[in-house]
């Protein structure tokens, strides 16, 4: 399938954030970063609104894709355990700096933030209110790691080696207990 001009200049976009912040999302380094005039910009986002609003859904989407990529299927088709998995997993392996940035930009604007809820709550339990239940709990602990690794990875100057980080997905998701079945909890270290 082509990818389209207008995704092309959010993935610029995204690449902007990744390196300078979401400042730095302006028509000309969007353009300079997609390899077009700042009216090829405006003509598919009349204003900088538009296109920070249309980064939000878009990278929102990517993310999502990841996690569908990481499970083999959509949120509607994965069990509970299998979409904490998922975002375990996508957080680790192909969460972005760009991605942590819009987000947290992103909490302080209701259009901005939409994107993002949605698909967090197609992947993530809510927040257990107490630890009443023990798998609630164990699981919240996994997405609470997940987000840790992310964030260490979005804002320290040494990342993690590759085959390091696949390998802390892995145990993060190893951890998340089943509620597809009434097994005990793994065994804690």
């Amino acid at each position: 399938m082509r990818e389209s001009k207008r995704d092309n200049i959010l993935d610029a976009a995204a690449r902007v954030v990744e390196r300078e912040g979401v400042r730095a999302v302006t028509y000309e380094t969007v353009a300079a970063e997609a390899g077009l005039t700042k009216g090829g910009v405006v003509y598919h986002f009349t204003s900088r609104e538009d296109m920070v609003t249309a980064l939000h859904e878009h990278m929102a989407g990517v993310w999502e894709q990841g996690m569908v990529a990481a499970v083999g299927m959509p949120a509607a088709e994965a069990s509970e355990t299998q979409r904490l998995v998922g975002y375990a997993r996508a957080a680790m392996q192909c969460a972005t700096r760009a991605e942590m940035l819009f987000q947290l930009e992103g909490s302080t604007n209701a259009a901005h933030a939409a994107p993002w809820n949605e698909v967090l709550n197609r992947w993530v339990p809510p927040a257990p209110t107490d630890t009443s239940d023990p798998i609630a709990t164990e699981q919240f602990l996994a997405r609470l790691a997940a987000d840790g690794l992310w964030a260490y990875e979005s804002l320290t100057s040494t990342p993690l080696a590759p085959d390091f980080r696949a390998a802390l997905a892995n145990i993060i998701a190893s951890r998340i207990p089943d509620t597809t079945s009434a097994e005990e909890l793994p065994a804690t270290d």
